[in-house]
């Protein structure tokens, strides 16, 4: 630990019952708050005089807080970062897919490293690739009731009225729900090892926003390979649907007769439906990615994977405006938007400074876009022929204006045998 820091001339004293310690770094006194009698706080003890011979060390745990050397063993048993009990509905990277580690180089150099050969090399199998795909999508942009008022309010402001068609309202108030918190990584989470699930064996609907990147690879594998398979192999029908069968199998049985049987269900599946706003491609990993398949049929790889979702994020950067809407905003709000604390969504009005690693220069602004969204729609469409190949009907839609979120693309699936929508492909 490094010794207190002396007062430097004109800084004053700390405030009353707060830490002597000087933090050079921030140009100020510490501020926590120190035990009776004390002239420095528990992270700053070791500055003070009366307590040198003691040494603090970094936690082992977490190198972001220090402990007395004397009391190591005494604070590991208490401290936050100590690993706890695992549930039993986590199971060690079980939604991670296969490694393949001759598959992935060891490492790739960024894109402001690639020649201009290289760029367009790339450039040219991403158009090749993405020949016959649909890149016109059809808009859902949907609204609940309980928000119409609101937004409808002339009091609201367009800054309110942008907050309010981003919100969900997250507090549930139906009688005899039920609600439940998984604090665990999707990565490892197994659903058919929850206790509500798998007593009462329930259909599953996945619902997200926004499963950055990774993330949504990680949820599909776990709707879809995890709780699907394993209900699927153990040849599970839900109890819920059961009562249903039975409730109504003189009503089945009549319109089978009537020659309706396009209406009765063939078979039951674990995962009812599937709706995830997608985002942030530039955060998706070869690895764990659902759309290897897709890819590999393509003559493509980890590679070209890398790059693309590298590129991914020219669609979303803010490197121009791009509406005369976007021209209206007023200073104040470009300059709170310019502040980067939502990495997925900033709205499409935040402009950034062009850079090297983004920005290849032998491109237009709008080339690097379309470019962008391409890369985009060829990672999704991987997850769509996974889904179409795990027997869904899945299919990519806007469901919201690009002036509230320039993420605005939403991917849903239904099972085969359900009324489902149209394909993107």
């Amino acid at each position: 630990m490094a010794a207190s820091a002396p007062t430097p001339h004109g800084t004053g004293f700390p405030a009353e019952g707060r830490c002597g310690y000087y933090v050079e770094k921030k140009k100020r006194f510490c501020r926590m708050v120190v035990a009776a009698g004390k002239r420095f706080c528990g992270e700053h003890a070791g500055a003070a005089e009366e307590e040198n011979a003691r040494k603090r060390i970094l936690c082992p745990l977490d190198p972001k807080h220090t402990v007395y050397e004397d009391q190591l063993a005494k604070h590991l048993k208490k401290c936050n970062s100590r690993e706890k009990p695992k549930p039993d509905f986590f199971i060690q990277d079980i939604n991670a897919g296969l490694k393949d580690e001759t598959e992935i180089p060891e490492q790739l150099v960024p894109i402001s490293f690639l020649s201009e050969e290289q760029m367009e090399n790339l450039i040219k199998k991403l158009r090749k690739a993405s020949e016959g795909l649909n890149s016109t999508l059809k808009d859902q942009i949907m609204s609940h009731p309980a928000l119409h008022d609101a937004l409808n309010d002339p009091k609201n402001g367009d800054s309110a009225t942008k907050h309010l068609k981003q919100q969900v309202d997250g507090k549930h108030r139906k009688k005899n729900s039920v609600f439940e918190r998984l604090q665990i990584d999707i990565q490892h989470l197994c659903l058919n090892k929850i206790p509500l699930l798998s007593k009462e064996k329930l259909p599953v609907v996945g619902i997200g926003k926004h499963l950055c990147g990774v993330a949504t690879d990680l949820a599909l594998r776990c709707l879809v390979e995890t709780y699907a398979a394993s209900c699927e192999e153990r040849n599970e029908e839900p109890l819920a649907k059961r009562v249903k069968n039975d409730k109504t199998e003189k009503e089945i049985n009549t319109l089978a007769k009537e020659g309706n049987e396009k209406n009765i269900p063939e078979k039951w599946t674990p995962v009812a439906g599937i709706v995830i706003a997608l985002c942030c491609h530039h955060r998706c990993d070869w690895r764990h990615y659902v759309g290897k398949e897709y890819f590999r049929a393509l003559g493509l790889g980890a590679v070209e994977f890398h790059y693309f979702q590298r590129m991914s994020s020219w669609a979303t950067c803010g490197m121009q405006k791009t509406s005369l809407e976007a021209s209206n905003i007023s200073t104040k709000r470009k300059d709170k938007q310019n502040d980067g604390s939502e990495e997925h969504d900033d709205g499409g009005y935040r402009i950034t400074d062009d850079s090297a690693e983004s920005l290849p220069g032998f491109l237009t602004v709008e080339e690097k876009k379309k470019i962008g969204h391409l890369c985009k729609l060829l990672i999704d469409q991987g997850r769509i022929n996974y889904l179409q190949q795990k027997g869904f009907n899945p299919a990519l839609q806007y469901y919201t204006d690009p002036l509230v979120s320039l993420e605005n693309v939403l991917l849903t699936a239904l099972p085969n045998h359900s009324s489902s929508p149209e394909t993107t492909a």
